[in-house]
């Protein structure tokens, strides 16, 4: 196993590694998902993800050569939390350096340098992948994600009112980004 990053101990009351994400670590993910789905709008989908649906996601991200890091606890399957990203706007090329990330964790998770851990793995993976810019979509509501980013040199540059809709009632949409790097593309 890779370890990308350890949290120090004083971060947390036992250490976390983050590493990049294997099969085994697919049922973790989902039911932090499917958590996500149920309680929040964290993610703007009533529908919780089966077991294919997720192994899908999965393989996906590795055909494209895209990470999947997990934070993992006291087992090598105890998964704390997971983050990814894919290509922006995948339909047009001329957004090819940019993509947009997504960071999940458990609810008994958050609150202790993970997100902030799995973001900034990303972003290291991001810089030697080449890409230029990493992008957020946050529902508004979402004030610890929005703090966790703004930390990491994220910043709000559109604000998308009611785009979306869960439990009943209008969502709306932060996007913020953060340059990666300054580097003209070869391509």
């Amino acid at each position: 196993m890779t370890v990308l990053t350890a949290v120090p101990p004083a971060a947390l009351a036992e250490p976390v590694l983050i590493v990049p994400a294997a099969e085994a670590h697919l049922p973790g993910m989902r039911a932090i998902f499917n958590s996500i789905v149920a309680a929040s709008t964290a993610v703007y989908t009533d529908c919780v993800e089966s077991a294919e649906q997720r192994a899908a996601w999965f393989a996906q991200r590795r055909a494209l050569g895209y990470p999947v890091l997990v934070a993992l606890g006291e087992t090598e399957t105890d998964v704390l939390g997971f983050a990814s990203f894919t290509d922006f706007r995948p339909c047009w090329p001329g957004f090819r350096h940019t993509v947009e990330h997504s960071v999940h964790l458990r609810p008994d998770s958050r609150g202790r340098g993970l997100g902030t851990r799995l973001v900034g793995a990303l972003l290291e993976q991001a810089a030697l992948m080449g890409k230029h810019v990493m992008v957020a979509s946050i529902d508004a509501e979402n004030a610890p994600s929005l703090r966790l980013h703004e930390r990491l040199g994220f910043r709000e540059v559109g604000r998308m009112p009611q785009v979306g809709c869960k439990f009943g009632r209008w969502l709306d949409l932060v996007l913020m980004q953060k340059q990666i790097s300054d580097a003209m593309p070869g391509v």
